[in-house]
Protein backbone atom coordinates (compact mmCIF):
# COMPACT_ATOMS: atom_id res chain seq x y z
CA UNK A 1 0.00 0.00 0.00
CA UNK A 2 2.65 2.31 0.98
CA UNK A 3 3.91 1.74 -2.87
CA UNK A 4 0.97 2.35 -4.71
CA UNK A 5 0.69 5.79 -2.15
CA UNK A 6 4.37 7.00 -3.37
CA UNK A 7 3.66 6.10 -7.08
CA UNK A 8 0.41 8.05 -7.06
CA UNK A 9 2.12 11.40 -4.86
CA UNK A 10 5.38 10.69 -7.93
CA UNK A 11 3.01 10.49 -10.44
CA UNK A 12 0.79 13.95 -9.21
CA UNK A 13 4.20 15.75 -8.76
CA UNK A 14 5.30 15.01 -12.04
CA UNK A 15 2.19 15.91 -13.40
CA UNK A 16 2.01 19.06 -11.81
CA UNK A 17 5.43 19.75 -13.57
CA UNK A 18 4.18 19.15 -16.81
CA UNK A 19 0.96 21.55 -16.20
CA UNK A 20 3.80 24.06 -15.53
CA UNK A 21 5.82 23.19 -18.43
CA UNK A 22 3.11 23.21 -20.65
CA UNK A 23 1.28 26.15 -19.85
CA UNK A 24 4.57 28.65 -19.43
CA UNK A 25 6.36 27.46 -22.21
CA UNK A 26 6.00 28.89 -26.18
CA UNK A 27 6.04 25.51 -28.11
CA UNK A 28 2.48 24.93 -28.92
CA UNK A 29 3.17 25.37 -32.44
CA UNK A 30 6.02 24.99 -33.83
CA UNK A 31 7.63 24.84 -37.71
CA UNK A 32 9.35 21.85 -38.88
CA UNK A 33 12.56 24.12 -39.65
CA UNK A 34 12.58 25.37 -35.75
CA UNK A 35 12.11 29.17 -36.85
CA UNK A 36 9.28 29.98 -35.41
CA UNK A 37 7.09 28.19 -32.12
CA UNK A 38 3.95 30.11 -30.97
CA UNK A 39 2.79 29.21 -27.13
CA UNK A 40 0.02 30.98 -25.27
CA UNK A 41 1.79 33.55 -24.28
CA UNK A 42 4.11 34.69 -27.15
CA UNK A 43 4.87 34.19 -30.82
CA UNK A 44 8.79 33.40 -31.44
CA UNK A 45 10.35 33.83 -34.78
CA UNK A 46 14.00 33.32 -35.15
CA UNK A 47 14.26 33.82 -31.10
CA UNK A 48 12.86 37.48 -30.95
CA UNK A 49 9.46 36.90 -29.32
CA UNK A 50 6.89 39.58 -29.01
CA UNK A 51 3.29 39.76 -27.41
CA UNK A 52 1.25 39.58 -30.66
CA UNK A 53 -0.32 36.26 -29.64
CA UNK A 54 -3.03 34.69 -31.73
CA UNK A 55 -4.80 36.59 -34.45
CA UNK A 56 -8.72 36.56 -34.51
CA UNK A 57 -9.96 34.92 -31.93
CA UNK A 58 -7.95 36.55 -28.83
CA UNK A 59 -11.24 35.68 -26.41
CA UNK A 60 -10.55 31.86 -26.89
CA UNK A 61 -6.95 32.19 -26.27
CA UNK A 62 -7.54 34.27 -23.00
CA UNK A 63 -10.26 30.93 -22.17
CA UNK A 64 -7.15 28.47 -22.87
CA UNK A 65 -4.98 30.67 -20.44
CA UNK A 66 -7.31 31.04 -17.80
CA UNK A 67 -8.44 27.29 -18.12
CA UNK A 68 -4.80 25.93 -18.11
CA UNK A 69 -3.97 28.14 -14.57
CA UNK A 70 -6.77 26.65 -13.09
CA UNK A 71 -5.83 23.45 -13.65
CA UNK A 72 -2.36 24.21 -12.37
CA UNK A 73 -3.68 25.51 -9.79
CA UNK A 74 -5.75 22.42 -8.85
CA UNK A 75 -3.44 20.08 -9.31
CA UNK A 76 -1.32 22.12 -6.58
CA UNK A 77 -4.30 22.29 -4.20
CA UNK A 78 -5.23 18.36 -4.95
CA UNK A 79 -1.32 17.91 -3.87
CA UNK A 80 -1.45 19.65 -0.94
CA UNK A 81 -5.11 18.19 0.09
CA UNK A 82 -3.49 14.61 -0.44
CA UNK A 83 -0.60 15.21 1.90
CA UNK A 84 -2.68 16.50 4.87
CA UNK A 85 -5.34 13.93 4.19
CA UNK A 86 -2.53 11.87 4.57
CA UNK A 87 -1.65 12.57 7.78
CA UNK A 88 -4.30 13.32 9.78
CA UNK A 89 -7.57 11.17 7.91
CA UNK A 90 -8.47 8.12 10.04
CA UNK A 91 -8.00 4.65 8.91
CA UNK A 92 -10.52 3.07 6.13
CA UNK A 93 -11.40 6.80 5.03
CA UNK A 94 -11.32 7.21 1.61
CA UNK A 95 -9.23 10.30 -0.33
CA UNK A 96 -12.41 11.77 -1.54
CA UNK A 97 -11.53 15.73 -1.21
CA UNK A 98 -8.60 14.90 -3.19
CA UNK A 99 -9.62 13.10 -5.58
CA UNK A 100 -13.11 15.45 -6.65
CA UNK A 101 -9.92 18.31 -6.16
CA UNK A 102 -7.85 16.34 -8.86
CA UNK A 103 -10.96 16.03 -11.33
CA UNK A 104 -11.45 19.40 -11.44
CA UNK A 105 -8.42 20.07 -12.57
CA UNK A 106 -9.16 17.22 -15.39
CA UNK A 107 -12.08 18.62 -16.35
CA UNK A 108 -10.19 22.73 -16.27
CA UNK A 109 -7.52 20.64 -18.63
CA UNK A 110 -10.46 19.07 -20.87
CA UNK A 111 -12.05 22.59 -21.26
CA UNK A 112 -8.80 24.12 -21.87
CA UNK A 113 -7.38 21.82 -24.68
CA UNK A 114 -10.56 21.35 -26.31
CA UNK A 115 -11.13 25.02 -26.60
CA UNK A 116 -7.34 25.17 -28.10
CA UNK A 117 -7.97 22.15 -30.15
CA UNK A 118 -11.25 23.82 -31.70
CA UNK A 119 -9.77 27.01 -33.10
CA UNK A 120 -6.46 26.67 -33.32
CA UNK A 121 -4.89 23.80 -33.74
CA UNK A 122 -6.38 22.74 -37.28
CA UNK A 123 -6.66 26.37 -38.41
CA UNK A 124 -3.16 28.03 -37.26
CA UNK A 125 -1.38 25.25 -36.79
CA UNK A 126 -1.58 22.97 -40.03
CA UNK A 127 -2.99 25.34 -42.78
CA UNK A 128 -2.20 28.61 -41.83
CA UNK A 129 1.70 28.08 -41.84
CA UNK A 130 3.09 24.91 -44.08
CA UNK A 131 5.39 23.17 -42.23
CA UNK A 132 4.54 23.42 -38.87
CA UNK A 133 3.18 21.09 -36.02
CA UNK A 134 2.08 20.49 -32.87
CA UNK A 135 4.79 21.44 -30.09
CA UNK A 136 5.68 19.33 -27.21
CA UNK A 137 3.41 21.62 -24.53
CA UNK A 138 0.39 20.61 -26.82
CA UNK A 139 1.51 16.55 -26.31
CA UNK A 140 2.17 17.57 -22.84
CA UNK A 141 -1.09 18.89 -22.20
CA UNK A 142 -2.98 15.73 -23.44
CA UNK A 143 -0.39 13.71 -21.24
CA UNK A 144 -1.50 15.86 -18.19
CA UNK A 145 -5.23 15.11 -18.95
CA UNK A 146 -4.31 11.53 -18.68
CA UNK A 147 -2.90 11.58 -15.64
CA UNK A 148 -4.98 13.73 -13.87
CA UNK A 149 -7.57 11.28 -14.68
CA UNK A 150 -6.29 9.02 -13.45
CA UNK A 151 -4.83 10.02 -10.27
CA UNK A 152 -7.85 11.83 -9.18
CA UNK A 153 -10.40 8.17 -10.10
CA UNK A 154 -7.30 7.10 -7.67
CA UNK A 155 -7.84 8.92 -5.27
CA UNK A 156 -11.57 8.27 -5.23
CA UNK A 157 -11.28 4.64 -5.05
CA UNK A 158 -8.17 4.67 -2.35
CA UNK A 159 -8.53 3.67 0.99
CA UNK A 160 -6.32 4.81 3.67
CA UNK A 161 -4.64 1.81 5.63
Amino acid sequence: MLVLLAGIFLVHIATVVMLFVSTIANEWVASDSGKFSVGLWKNCTEGNCDGALWYGNEDALKAVQAFMILSIIFSVISLVVFVFQLFTMEKGNRFFLSGATMLVCWLCIMVGVSIYTHHYANGYGTNYISGSHHGYCFILTWICFCFSFIIGILYLVLRKK
